[in-house]
């Protein structure tokens, strides 16, 4: 699947504080590690599902289902990227819409920055762009790409507002958890 990367359907990022310092947070276990329950819980009801598992060719991958507006989006987020600090994961989504199943691609950046010694910004950002097979698709049902672009921007910015923060907390749960593991 081809991704049309000099096109952005949709591109938000907002940001948390997390009261704990930069060295203890660690973004790629964090992700790494979710249990489902804790990803439902992270954007009620939107997230559906989760797991971890890898590619043929052993690179690490997040698959998560979620409703964002109108679309069920299953996301293969495979990790070009797993640090502490920054998580940088790619998926090509399938996207079932009322009008039938199509693709996007989603790029996900975790990124976690010391504020100062004792607090970390959490910045959740995501970025949509069209595939081949999703331009193909609006145009075979009479779609124009500045109106779905614009439901797609709302909708997914609604979406990673109300994450964010939760998706923050539940980063500084792990590091408190993995604190208490070690003592």
């Amino acid at each position: 699947m081809v991704a049309l990367t000099d096109h952005i359907l949709s591109q938000s990022a907002y940001s948390a504080e997390i009261d704990l310092p930069l060295e203890r947070i660690d973004i790629a276990d964090w992700l790494f590690t979710l249990p489902e329950t804790e990803y439902l819980r992270c954007c009620a009801p939107d997230h559906i599902a989760a797991g971890i598992t890898t590619t043929e060719d052993g690179r690490r991958m997040s698959i998560n289902v979620e409703m964002i507006g109108t679309g069920l989006v299953v996301q293969h987020y495979v990790a070009e990227e797993a640090t502490p600090s920054y998580c940088r994961m790619n998926s090509i989504s399938d996207v079932f819409t009322p009008n039938g199943r199509t693709q996007v691609n989603v790029v996900w950046e975790l990124i976690a920055e010391a504020i100062d010694g004792k607090r970390t910004r959490y910045i959740n950002r995501v970025t949509a762009h069209p595939t081949e097979d999703f331009m193909q698709f609006i145009t075979a049902h009479g779609l124009a790409y500045d109106d779905v672009a614009a439901a797609r921007q709302a909708a997914g910015g609604d979406h990673n507002r109300r994450e964010t923060p939760l998706f923050a907390a539940s980063i500084a749960r792990r590091a408190l958890a993995r604190q208490a593991e070690t003592v």
